[in-house]
């Protein structure tokens, strides 16, 4: 029985064990996207010649194992079943082929002056053109032309293995089959020529060939168009002599082809009247043709495959678009907060600037708290060194670490807790506000700490009667970790100059909960903090707004929160505020379409907040693809100078944010780093948040893991530090 129950024990741990080790959703679907992305990206890659394309080209080689009847033969070389013959196009017939297409713009036009000369040709097509431009393979087919291979990629096959041979002539053949449904048995090698032109290295090729079932066909007569030579020049070089039959080399793909169409209209009617035929190669030779219908497997493998290049061509497409918007989005956003934050700069900090009278009154400041036994005694005694008359409010949102208890055993003048069962932090702001003894109430974090003139600074713009609200200017107290840094030039950097544009745009988006005060007569008529939203101080600016108040930034009314110091804890923080934020968007959509102060804010704040805060950071990660993409692929040096021309404008915008904002400048070392590896992880929670929308998911609060560490600066407050040496988790 004992040895029963430990056999159930070890099994019902695995089973726990690989629950555990379970990725989780939040990673598993970004990460799905990301290798879907990669996937396709890939494939782009290899259809244009970007990846596996080799270039080399063999030079001319001796001709001793080649057989004379092949070097002195026809351009038809057939070497199936182990034979070696070659054959001739007969008098007065012409197969014109083309070589390198489908082509978008040339190979149609090569097309309509051949069906309008009603002539039969032979086109050549590589794996790559044909995935691209399967409708002209269809067309071609559909017409009565025959198609042939070209190979995939078009590399010169004599440096090629078996292997690679093998990969070139089905990839290329399974695009034709997509594309036309066919299969073909003609093959032309890249770079051939005439057939005594066959050597040493080509040969072997060319033997291997036909033992896969295809027949050789090269040229003896080679109009040189892709030289482009001239018209008249091109016919000349096209006409054979003396009514002998010809295979014509022609290019329909490669370039500008305007001249192989002019000329084509010329030669076709003019070796017509000479007695010419125009056929396709099975026609001219009187053979059966080389072309059979695919069935089956093998017909929907071809379609699938040319469904993935199109999907993967559409996507690029896509992606190099949203590049454009990103782009925009991004070099104008720049361009703005420089220009409008200097604007407010210099607007508060003129020496006669005033918002209105004084305001002297005394204010409530709320402060909402939920297990903050480790910050709020920091917290409380920051607002008791306050230089303005406070009403200190601490809401215990049900907390189980007698959070409650310290703030009573403190025993301070004018601070008062409410008791709640845990109700979350809407319905705590709520109870503050309904006990609240004054009209301007200032809200705080219970991990949050202020500076003497804080409150003083806050409340200033009351003094304007048509302000309903004002933003503080919120900063990271626990800097001296990475990733407090990132954040600390994130909140300089984004937050700041953001709510300075914002400010002078009249559209503020958002009161930040560590440091924003409220007109309380403002918030009554919509019942205070609502809680249809996870990002309770967005959707209430966005309410004041449409109500028709002003929303106004304070910079110096300054805040010192501490920043989630774990990958985990900096995840669900941002994670809530994304998708909080693109809830209070959909919920006061209908703003774009009504009138007065609320259309006013639909119409221009809305579309801000929306590009800014939630369609330029879902498309930032492609400035990130085409970097890594165009390192691989494309022009590396291009794109490395484009994406440290990106990296300089933001390191000109974070610098100018620490110059307004008085802070060190030494930080920003950490400025590059940040932009590799910190954005990345914002993206995949932008992402996880657009997830969660669209497939209609819930998310609830989460409580972040705090450490008591931070105080304002100058030691003003008395440090509350932990009990514990490891509260502060190391960067995860």
């Amino acid at each position: 029985m004992a040895s029963r129950t430990r056999r159930h024990g070890a099994a019902r741990g695995a089973r726990d064990g690989a629950r555990r080790r379970r990725l989780p959703l939040r990673l598993l679907l970004p990460l799905l996207v990301l290798v879907a992305l990669v996937a396709m990206l890939m494939l782009r890659g290899y259809v244009h010649s970007e990846i596996l394309a080799d270039h080399r080209v063999q030079p001319p080689a001796a001709t001793d194992h080649v057989p004379e009847k092949i070097l002195e033969g026809g351009p038809v070389i057939d070497t199936r079943g182990g034979q070696a013959n070659s054959l001739r196009v007969p008098d007065h017939r012409l197969v014109l082929t083309f070589d390198d297409g489908p082509d978008p713009v040339w190979t149609p036009r090569v097309l309509d002056v051949l069906k309008e000369h009603d002539a039969h040709a032979v086109f050549f097509v590589t794996g790559t053109m044909a995935s691209r431009y399967p409708d002209l393979v269809k067309r071609m087919v559909d017409e009565g032309h025959e198609v042939g291979l070209h190979t995939f990629n078009h590399p010169d096959l004599s440096f090629q293995s078996k292997k690679r041979i093998d990969w070139e002539l089905s990839q290329n053949q399974l695009a034709i089959t997509g594309a036309a449904g066919v299969r073909t048995s003609l093959f032309r090698p890249p770079y051939s020529s005439f057939a005594d032109a066959m050597d040493d290295k080509s040969w072997p090729v060319t033997e291997y060939i036909g033992s896969r079932g295809y027949i050789t066909v090269v040229n003896n007569t080679d109009s040189e168009d892709w030289q482009k030579p001239g018209v008249h020049e091109i016919i000349r070089r096209a006409t054979p002599h003396g009514g002998k039959g010809a295979i014509v080399l022609m290019h329909d793909s490669g370039g500008d082809r305007h001249q192989t169409v002019q000329a084509l209209d010329q030669f076709l009617p003019g070796l017509k009247k000479q007695g010419y035929e125009f056929d396709n190669l099975t026609e001219a030779l009187d053979a059966p043709s080389a072309m059979t219908p695919v069935t089956g497997v093998d017909l929907w493998k071809g379609k699938a495959w040319v469904w993935l290049v199109q999907a993967s061509e559409k996507l690029t497409d896509a992606l190099v678009a949203g590049l454009a918007v990103i782009g925009t989005l991004v070099i104008g956003r720049f361009v703005l907060m420089l220009l409008l934050s200097g604007v407010h700069a210099r607007r508060v900090r003129r020496r006669n600037f005033r918002w209105g009278p004084p305001v002297t009154e005394p204010v409530t400041v709320l402060v909402p708290a939920y297990n903050e036994a480790k910050c709020i005694e920091n917290t409380v005694r920051s607002l008791m060194d306050s230089d303005h008359p406070v009403e200190v409010i601490v809401i215990d949102d049900g907390s189980s670490d007698g959070t409650a208890r310290i703030v009573e055993a403190m025993g301070l003048p004018n601070v008062r807790v409410i008791r709640q069962l845990n109700a979350g932090k809407p319905a705590a702001l709520n109870r503050g506000l309904a006990n609240a003894s004054h009209d301007i109430v200032v809200m705080m974090d219970g991990d949050t700490v202020f500076e003497p003139s804080t409150v003083r600074e806050l409340v200033q713009p009351f003094g304007d009667p048509k302000v309903g609200a004002v933003a503080g200017n919120a900063k990271v107290g626990n800097k001296d970790s990475l990733i407090g840094a990132w954040q600390h030039i994130e909140y300089v950097m984004g937050f700041n100059l953001d709510r300075r544009m914002y400010d002078v745009l009249g559209c503020m988006p958002t009161i930040p909960g560590a440091v924003g005060a409220f007109r309380r007569s403002a918030l009554e008529p919509f019942g205070g903090m609502s809680d249809d939203t996870l990002a309770e101080d967005t959707d209430v600016t966005m309410a004041l707004h449409r109500a028709g108040w002003r929303v106004v930034y304070a910079e110096n009314a300054r805040a010192w929160t501490e920043a989630p110091e774990s990958v985990q804890q900096l995840w669900s923080q941002r994670y809530r505020w994304s998708y909080g934020t693109m809830q209070a968007i959909w919920k006061h959509r209908r703003a774009v379409i009504e009138r007065g102060p609320s259309g006013r804010f639909g119409r221009v704040g809305l579309p801000f907040v929306s590009l800014f805060m939630v369609v330029a950071p879902l498309l930032a990660p492609l400035i990130d693809i085409f970097l890594l993409y165009g390192i691989v692929f494309g022009p590396t040096q291009k794109t490395i100078v484009a994406w440290l021309g990106v990296l300089l404008l933001q390191a000109v915008c974070a610098a100018y944010a620490f110059r307004l904002d008085r802070e060190r400048m030494t930080h920003l070392i950490s400025l590059p780093l940040q932009q590799v590896l910190y954005r990345q992880l914002m993206y995949v929670v932008l992402l996880q948040s657009w997830i969660t929308a669209l497939t209609g998911g819930r998310l609830r609060w989460q409580k972040l893991r705090r450490t008591g560490v931070v105080e304002a600066p100058g030691g003003g407050v008395p440090s509350q530090r932990s009990r514990s040496g490891n509260d502060r988790r190391p960067v995860a």
